[in-house]
């Protein structure tokens, strides 16, 4: 049965980023030994990695999430950040990990970090599954990344091109689409 693989190569394996997944949740949960974590995952791309590092953690955590737009359909940032859904949780006080997909020019990164710190987190820090240093237009904090990976436009494992090739369970770099990023010239 075809998955609807799509054009392009294997930039990670399923293997490869659960190991890694793996590694990151034991840092994660040894930095928060003792404290009640709420996790914030950025939809839709980062539903696949939140729900695997969350089954990875040994301490307790709750969930909740944000749904921002900047991309639409289009594999170029509009550069303007939207809120499709805000949290319904309060973070004032709470120890906040903020999980991302992936990481660009920082802009969506940034503007969320500035968003919930003006909600008074006891903490906030920062997990991304995908690091694309090289795009960065605006300087953001990644407290925790999974992997660093060259300026491909990526699918899989909950990245999507209009829609598309979130369930499949590689990282693909995808054939025909050189991702300019947010502030690649």
């Amino acid at each position: 049965m075809a998955l609807g693989v799509p054009r392009g190569s294997i930039l990670l394996t399923a293997e490869q980023i659960a190991s890694r997944v793996d590694e990151l949740a034991r840092s994660i949960s040894r930095d928060y030994a003792g404290k009640d974590l709420l996790l914030v995952g950025v939809l839709t791309g980062a539903f696949v990695f939140l729900a695997d590092l969350a089954r990875a953690l040994t301490v307790p955590t709750a969930i909740d999430f944000l749904a921002v737009s900047s991309y639409g359909r289009s594999t170029v940032t509009s550069g303007v950040v939207r809120i499709l859904k805000d949290l319904d949780a309060e973070v004032a006080g709470r120890d906040v990990l903020l999980v991302e997909d992936i990481v660009d020019s920082g802009l969506t990164l940034s503007y969320l970090v500035r968003l919930l710190r003006e909600r008074g987190p006891g903490s906030l820090r920062t997990c991304v599954l995908l690091d694309k240093s090289e795009c960065r237009r605006v300087p953001v904090a990644l407290d925790y990344v999974g992997f660093t990976v060259p300026n491909v436009f990526v699918v899989g494992y909950g990245l999507d091109h209009a829609g598309r090739h979130r369930n499949l369970p590689h990282l693909w770099a995808l054939k025909g689409h050189r991702d300019p990023g947010e502030g690649a010239p």
